[in-house]
């Protein structure tokens, strides 16, 4: 029987209705397994995975292949969005198996979840030298049935292997200091793609957390390389197909080395952190009147795409927008028909006139940039100008928008997800208090009372939620650290000492439920009360979205430089005890080290704390526009009337006018009540103004 029909899991429900007898992970699928003697099946994937829907449709909404698979295994489908510990621990196995991972992911394990035999996509016929799913389907419980004892030991073994390879990253002893900050960089800009920015070859994923942190490194050295690599990675992605051109907003990655054909999915989570860096990026050097024109566009573009596609009416923000477009509702889905174009359908939608002007300022051709001749919008230019006739090319978008509005649109994971979430929050927040958009940190505040409303059941978060309802997949540590930081982004925004407090109290739960006593400042991933599996997972290393272990170091960064001193000096402790062992980390592979490099960089520069002292009958401050605007990534500021907030205890206005108090670490300037003076403080030209 299927089980997955109640899942709150939108991929789940997508296979309720295969002929298999899928069920959850859960103690009773295991139970199953070891009562009948027979291995488990776990199929691993997401909602927004193309070559899943495909797996699925070759071979799972198939009777024949759905018939062997009830027969000789007990079928366990887990998204791996709500269950990463499930995730990371067989992912794990199967690089070790096969050499790489993705999605779907197929491994084969005893009743007691040792996995023995691990592969992702497997064809419903043989096929590019893979054997059919059945193929393997049959040799799996050949091999279960006359070599147990082969498999038994294959399984103790990769097992032990799991346990020892998430042992946690060693105390180094070595300094994170400008030392080895400015070598990771260095390291990290050896791979610079000089034909085509970005890092390495194709695929071409965007560095989202590295080019948060290379920012901050440039603020701290003034790097001219590290500066002029972000600046034509923004501009690459931004100009290119991974960007959508009409509505805005990222796909997951590039297929090729020139980001122009995308892997059609749309992730939070990506959008979430390049929300930041453009955000960042358009506010280094000036403010919005005489900003470059391509990262504020990419910024406010990327900002509404979170709020107006992936707002859930309950006020979060769903997972994904599928790489897939149903065309038949009965059939595969087809990548990327929402989104392509051909000059026909540009004249079409146009005119002959505009159509053909069109059609050059996106880079539509006859031949075609994707298949059958269709194009993926691109923008081909140069640097962060603006595009080419800006009232024309506004009007084309629009007509251009409202035809693709017509086309089938591509599925939405609905599912809500907490460190996801707390992204969302954290660069809305931010990015609306820089620019002055408080819609946008109204939105960033809207979604933070729906996950303390929905997502704190009896004092400890949950994963993820459907419709308002929260899953029984526990929080991981990334959902505590991006959450919290999310509220303290709040708390900064809106002067709100809530946030700061809802913050605190998830921190504290988090140190008491994920710390390894062992290796002060190292991290499990999993609450030390959670689900036994057969490893505790704990990955340090950054990866499409930072490690639970270099977010948790952020907020407990950013919380010891905003709360009262006993909780702070603890705070930072930790944080520094955190960062120290992402030494081997920034020493060694820096690329996989991007948020580390985000938050030491932040560390090293204090981090810096400013603090607007208002006068009490007064709201905002020509001092508090500059303090957000012209504050370093990862400087803390916080404006309000004197004692408000912990940041503002013991800070008065100076002479009745508003003064900003500007320290690094524990060593702090005069005050100032100027906004040159502020400037100043904080090492920019006056002639930003």
């Amino acid at each position: 029987m299927n089980r997955l029909s109640s899942a709150t899991s939108p991929y789940l429900r997508q296979h309720a209705d295969n002929p298999v007898d899928w069920r959850e992970w859960d103690a009773e699928a295991l139970a199953e397994a070891a009562a009948r003697d027979v291995p488990i099946l776990l199929s691993v994937g997401y909602a927004s995975c193309h070559w899943c829907h495909v797996m699925a449709h070759e071979s799972f909404e198939d009777e024949a292949v759905a018939a062997v698979m009830n027969a000789d295994f007990v079928c366990v489908k887990v998204d791996r969005e709500e269950r990463p510990d499930i995730d990371a621990i067989y992912m794990s196995a199967t690089v070790a198996m096969t050499g790489q991972g993705g999605w779907p992911m197929t491994c084969f394990l005893t009743p007691a979840g040792e996995p023995f035999y691990c592969g992702t996509y497997y064809p419903r016929t043989p096929r590019g030298g893979m054997p059919s799913f059945t193929q393997l389907l049959a040799a799996v419980a050949d091999t279960w049935r006359t070599r147990r004892a082969d498999v038994d030991q294959a399984a103790e073994q990769v097992a032990a292997a799991l346990r020892e390879q998430y042992a946690g990253l060693p105390d180094s002893g070595q300094a994170v200091g400008p030392d080895l900050l400015d070598h990771a960089v260095a390291v990290v800009l050896r791979d610079v793609d000089p034909r085509h920015a970005g890092f390495g070859g194709a695929p071409k994923f965007p560095p989202s957390a590295l080019l948060e942190g290379l920012l901050r490194h440039v603020e701290r050295t003034g790097d001219d390389v590290a500066r002029q690599a972000v600046v034509d990675t923004a501009v690459a992605m931004a100009r290119g197909g991974i960007y959508d051109q009409l509505r805005g907003g990222f796909a997951r990655y590039s297929v090729d080395a020139g980001w122009v054909v995308p892997h059609f999915e749309k992730m939070l989570y990506d959008n979430a952190q390049l929300l930041r860096v453009y955000a960042h990026l358009a506010r280094s050097g000036s403010d919005d009147a005489t900003a470059e024109p391509l990262p504020l566009r990419v910024m406010a573009e990327t900002a509404q795409f979170i709020i107006d596609d992936l707002g859930t009416a309950e006020g979060g923000f769903a997972s994904a927008l599928d790489a897939d477009t149903h065309i038949d509702p009965d059939g595969p889905g087809v990548e990327g028909a929402t989104y392509v174009w051909t000059p026909e359908q540009f004249t079409e939608v146009l005119g002959p006139d505009d159509g053909a002007w069109a059609a050059t300022v996106f880079g539509v051709t006859a031949e075609g940039n994707f298949e059958h001749g269709a194009s993926v919008l691109t923008l081909p230019g140069a640097g962060l100008s603006g595009p080419p006739e800006p009232e024309r090319f506004e009007r084309v978008r629009n007509l251009l928008r409202q035809a693709r509005a017509e086309r089938p649109q591509p599925a939405r994971d609905d599912k809500v997800v907490t460190a996801w979430n707390g992204m969302a929050i954290t660069a809305l927040a931010e990015a609306g208090a820089a620019h002055g958009r408080a819609e946008w940190v109204a939105a960033a505040a809207r979604c933070a009372r729906m996950l303390l409303s929905q997502h704190v059941i009896d004092g400890r978060l949950r994963r993820a939620s459907l419709g308002g309802v929260a899953g029984a997949a526990p929080g991981v540590l990334e959902d505590y650290a991006w959450l919290s930081t999310g509220l303290l982004a709040l708390h900064q925004a809106t002067g709100d000492l809530d946030w700061l407090e809802h913050a605190q109290r998830l921190l504290d739960i988090a140190i008491t439920h994920f710390d390894d006593p062992a290796a002060p400042g190292s991290w499990f991933d999993t609450a030390a009360d959670a689900e036994s599996l057969i490893s505790r997972p704990r990955d340090p290393l950054d990866g499409a979205t930072p490690s639970g272990a270099s977010a948790f170091a952020e907020a407990l960064l950013t919380a010891s430089a905003l709360s009262r001193p006993d909780p702070a000096i603890r705070y930072r402790e930790l944080a520094d005890a955190t960062l120290s062992r992402s030494a081997v980390v920034l020493a060694r592979a820096p690329r996989s080290g991007g948020h580390w490099l985000t938050v030491a960089e932040a560390a090293a520069a204090g981090p810096l704390q400013i603090a607007v002292s208002l006068p009490e009958d007064s709201v905002t401050d020509e001092l508090v526009t500059a303090a957000r605007r012209y504050a370093p990534g990862g400087a803390v500021v916080v404006a309000g009337p004197p004692n408000s907030a912990p940041l503002l205890a013991d800070r008065p206005p100076v002479r009745g006018v508003a003064a900003a108090y500007v320290c690094r670490g524990s060593v702090c300037d005069l005050p100032v009540t100027h906004a040159t003076d502020l400037h100043a403080a904080l090492g920019i030209s006056a002639t930003r103004d």
